[in-house]
């Protein structure tokens, strides 16, 4: 029998799930491709009620990662994902927080112990597409958590040798730079400024997906994520923004073991034919 077409996405903390990968959960699933969303930590280190950030007194981590899951659950709903599974691991918070040397953070375990637990996954769902983030946790962002990510999802495809196709989400600089000019133009202030090196170098990006259908869909799986008020001016944008934001998803493939283009439009190329 064939082997069902099937993604793999492999993000740090419920919410990471929409922005960058979003409508490629949502444009698979509708196809008829089986899309499974591996949730590495509970995002305790998220905000609690009221804004609470982590170590502020009324911080609970547990009614944190509670709610946060909850809205993940959500936001898998809004976009369709087919299989959410969740390795549970402790948020390690922003590199330099104090959480960072909480024993059980998602950071400090070994990378083999969580590579085996992906391992498993990927031999009970056998992904011919698995996509996580760079080595710098996603265009240069450096949380502790996607690095481990990164690493972990690495050192799984490499050791089960199951995908034929492997990628990193990427966030073109170009896409970035255009972004923030259309939100100047329309007077709209989101506190900062990219910097020249924020992103993934154009020249990185191999393959870019239309997901302009499902922008709908990524907007309602991004407010599922509603204690979480960090993306709250990407709905401030007027609509030529979100356009720019939303429609296109982009990646840089790393490992392809079949005949695809250099320059690609869809993940799956090459294996939809057998």
């Amino acid at each position: 029998m064939d082997r069902q077409l099937t993604l793999m996405v492999v993000h740090a903390h419920p919410d990471d799930e929409c922005l960058s990968t979003g409508g490629v959960l949502a444009r698979y699933t509708e196809e008829g491709i089986r899309t499974v969303l591996v949730t590495c930590t509970n995002g305790e280190q998220g905000d609690d009620q009221g804004g609470v950030k982590p170590g502020e007194a009324g911080h609970d981590d547990a009614a944190v990662a509670a709610r946060r899951l909850a809205e993940l659950r959500e936001s898998v709903a809004h976009l369709g994902i087919d299989h959410l599974e969740l390795l549970g691991y402790r948020d390690s918070g922003m590199e330099g927080w104090s959480a960072n040397s909480h024993p059980d953070a998602f950071a400090n375990v070994p990378v083999e112990t969580a590579a085996g637990r992906l391992a498993a996954l990927m031999e009970h769902y056998r992904p011919q597409v698995v996509v996580t983030y760079d080595e710098t946790g996603g265009g240069g962002y450096g949380h502790p958590d996607h690095v481990q990510a990164h690493r972990i999802t690495a050192a799984a495809v490499e050791s089960t040798g199951i995908p034929d196709k492997f990628y990193y989400t990427a966030i073109p600089r170009a896409a970035i730079k255009r972004m923030f000019e259309v939100m100047r133009e329309h007077g709209i202030d989101v506190g900062f400024e990219p910097s020249d090196d924020f992103g993934t170098p154009d020249e990185r990006v191999t393959s870019v997906v239309d997901v302009t259908p499902y922008i709908e869909r990524k907007l309602k799986a991004i407010k599922a994520h509603e204690s979480q008020g960090d993306n709250i001016f990407l709905f401030r944008m007027p609509p030529e923004a979100q356009q720019q934001a939303f429609s296109h998803e982009a990646f840089e493939r790393v490992l392809c073991k079949v005949h695809a283009p250099g320059h690609e439009e869809d993940l799956f190329a090459g294996l939809r034919d057998g």
